[in-house]
């Protein structure tokens, strides 16, 4: 391939580009539909209707600075957040689209070693990455790298997830450790100099979820918690289902590093972002069976329950602490953190 480094040339649709795309995309993705290099992905919906009833798709957008942190990189939370959030809707993931907005000036070694990120990633999330686009700006008019994602999934017949199914006397599960991600950033940025090194919880989470699912068939809702953090989705599951979410703080799973880390700056755990942490709600008659379950995979063998519903007060969000108090725990206003996927 031609040069070190990427030039305008690389988006400008002629020789250089057809090199970059052969060679790094479609010798690095591997699979036989992107190497049609047809304008869009031909899908088979025998094969599709096969697996389900309804189609998922979702699309994210990932502009993390820095490109590479301590357990993972831009490739893996690309694929990973895509792949995540067709799973917690409870779709089969199957297909993705990548498409790359590249900085004038990008090393080549860089962008190979997102390439050979996300194809390992999507190997172990059981996905295809089955078509793309690549555009170069000028240097200076992007930050090294920005990854756009579209998935596609099928959702098995008989799988109904929703908030609005929410009812009081459920129960609130986590599959293990909050903040993980949102430390893992700020520890990469240098910003503290902290003794042991803090990793991204950056994982697929499709093959907990269809364990989960298989356990515990009527589980009422999942949601990942990425930007916003575990607040933020109970916010959005208390809105969906005007009831009271519940929090007991003893209960939560915060690594001591992250809880630390917090400290020192001020930072609510709660909000930190996450890459592979999810919150299901579920009837309470189910909950010892499916921690249980989760307990079984690696993803989620630090899984919890950490909160109740209840019906007041309505659409609201409680934090029950450690001291014996309680408080509101309220969308965020602003962001802690900003660029963390």
């Amino acid at each position: 391939m031609s040069g070190e480094i990427i030039t305008l040339a690389h988006g400008a649709g002629g020789k250089v580009m057809h090199e970059l795309i052969r060679e790094l995309f479609v010798a690095g993705y591997g699979n036989d539909i992107l190497a049609a290099l047809e304008d869009q992905a031909r899908l088979q919906l025998n094969a599709l209707l096969a697996r389900g009833d309804r189609l998922a798709f979702t699309t994210d957008s990932y502009v993390v600075d820095p490109l590479f942190f301590p357990g993972g990189d831009i490739g893996k939370l690309a694929v990973t957040g895509t792949v995540n959030d067709l799973a917690v809707g409870g779709a089969v993931p199957l297909y993705l689209s990548c498409g790359m907005i590249l900085e004038e000036g990008l090393p080549l070694d860089t962008l190979r070693q997102v390439v050979a990120s996300m194809k390992a990633t999507a190997a172990d999330a059981g996905v295809q990455i089955v078509t793309g686009d690549t555009k170069v700006v000028h240097r200076g008019a992007a930050d090294k790298l920005f990854i756009n994602t579209a998935g596609i999934g099928v959702i098995p017949a008989g799988v109904e997830l929703s908030p609005t199914r929410i009812r009081p006397g459920d129960v609130i599960v986590v599959n293990g450790y909050i903040g993980d991600h949102g430390a893992a950033i700020v520890d990469a940025r240098g910003e503290l100099a902290l003794e042991s090194s803090i990793e991204t919880d950056c994982q697929p989470l499709a093959g907990l979820i269809q364990a989960m699912l298989a356990a515990c068939p009527d589980i009422r809702c999942l949601r990942d918690a990425t930007r916003g953090g575990l607040a933020t989705v109970l916010n959005e599951f208390a809105a969906a289902s005007q009831g009271c979410m519940r929090l007991d703080e003893p209960r939560i799973p915060i690594r001591d590093e992250v809880r630390g880390m917090c400290e020192i700056l001020g930072l609510d755990p709660l909000y930190l972002a996450n890459e592979g942490k999810l919150v299901a709600v579920v009837p309470a008659e189910d909950a010892e069976a499916l921690v249980d379950a989760m307990r079984t995979h690696p993803a989620g063998r630090d899984a919890a329950v950490i909160g109740e519903v209840s019906e007041s007060p309505a659409a609201t969000v409680v934090l029950s602490t450690g001291f014996g108090g309680e408080r509101i725990v309220d969308l965020l206003v602003g962001e802690q953190l900003p660029r963390i996927c």
